[in-house]
């Protein structure tokens, strides 16, 4: 090779990194703001990107994702929303709970935002309504919070002569505890349970909560639902198993590596469809056109193992009605 060809295509390759840059710099750009960890959320990150598959965006090559996780400091929601909206992105996606969806809502009115909630958006002030969301806001509504009777019932029916319940939830996530506090004493009234509930936002104040529970021996635990529960799932699995206390949680997560039942919605797909709704936006639709959706699949989750190993039976139409046993 002449040393002119040589230096020619040493120059042409210093020439694409700066093309290369300008057409990165020209694609739209996703916030992405979540209140967990990455690590624990590695199957609704793939339910999230083949959601943007399937609207026509793949990460690197026509959109570009700012990733923020408050890894449990639900303070820094504030200010990492903040940052996705100084950084310019052309829309912002919330998941795990309502707090990072207020966080951005309080942070821009004028970016797009989609949100995943399992409380009522129109009661969190987030949409005008369901159907109209008016705004800059749309999203996924996973009512997980409605389910709360529902959950203890079948937890009831699991543990048929408790009287006394135990209650857990995260006072960091402040909207979602009070309303979760709320259902789970009107339901357990409404089956003549006594309710008890206890708050952890740490993996120690976990374990304070279950020495309190091994002192007290309530007949069941109501987990409530939360990112940080799913964060420690394989911590509380293990201290309710430890303790021999039946619970039921929220998420399918906790209930596939060792608790005993869980009931809810499928938040993978919640993952999909608000990335559905992400494509829509950036090919120009307002949020204020896209209605926000309400989730229709819940799933009933139960360990056998832990079943066995706690003494219980599970009633026929109970495990009839089971979308997945886990052995």
């Amino acid at each position: 090779m002449r040393r002119r060809e040589f230096i020619t295509l040493l120059g042409g390759a210093a020439a694409w990194p700066p093309v290369a840059r300008a057409q990165r710099a020209n694609m739209p750009v996703i916030g992405f703001l979540n209140p967990t960890f990455p690590n624990t959320n590695a199957d609704r990150l793939h339910a999230f990107h083949r959601g943007l598959t399937d609207a026509g965006y793949v990460e690197h090559e026509n959109v570009a994702i700012e990733y923020r996780w408050a890894e449990g400091q639900f303070q820094r929601l504030p200010e990492l929303a903040a940052d996705l909206v100084r950084r310019q992105v052309s829309v912002i996606i919330t998941t795990g709970g309502p707090a990072p969806a207020l966080a951005a809502k309080a942070a821009t009115t004028t970016i797009p935002i989609v949100f995943a909630v399992a409380l009522d958006p129109v009661t969190l002030g987030l949409v005008a309504s369901i159907a109209r969301p008016e705004a800059n806001l749309t999203g996924v509504s996973i009512f997980n919070t409605e389910l709360t009777a529902k959950r203890l019932g079948l937890l009831r029916e699991l543990v048929p002569t408790a009287t006394r319940i135990a209650g857990l939830v995260n006072p960091t996530s402040t909207v979602n505890t009070e309303n979760t506090v709320r259902e789970l004493e009107v339901a357990a009234r409404a089956i003549g349970l006594q309710v008890k509930v206890l708050s952890a936002s740490t993996a120690r104040e976990l374990d304070a909560a279950f020495e309190i529970f091994a002192r007290e021996r309530p007949d069941a635990l109501f987990v409530g639902n939360d990112g940080f529960f799913i964060t420690h799932r394989v911590q509380l699995s293990y201290l309710a198993s430890r303790h021999a206390i039946p619970a039921t949680y929220a998420s399918r997560e906790i209930a596939e590596v060792g608790g005993l039942m869980s009931y809810g919605t499928n938040i993978v797909e919640s993952f999909y469809q608000s990335a559905i709704y992400i494509g829509r936006i950036l090919n120009g639709t307002k949020p204020a056109d896209l209605p926000v959706l309400q989730s229709t699949k819940f799933e009933l989750v139960i360990n056998l193992k832990t079943v066995k190993a706690l003494g219980l039976t599970v009633p026929s139409g109970v495990l009839a009605i089971a979308d997945e046993v886990v052995e």
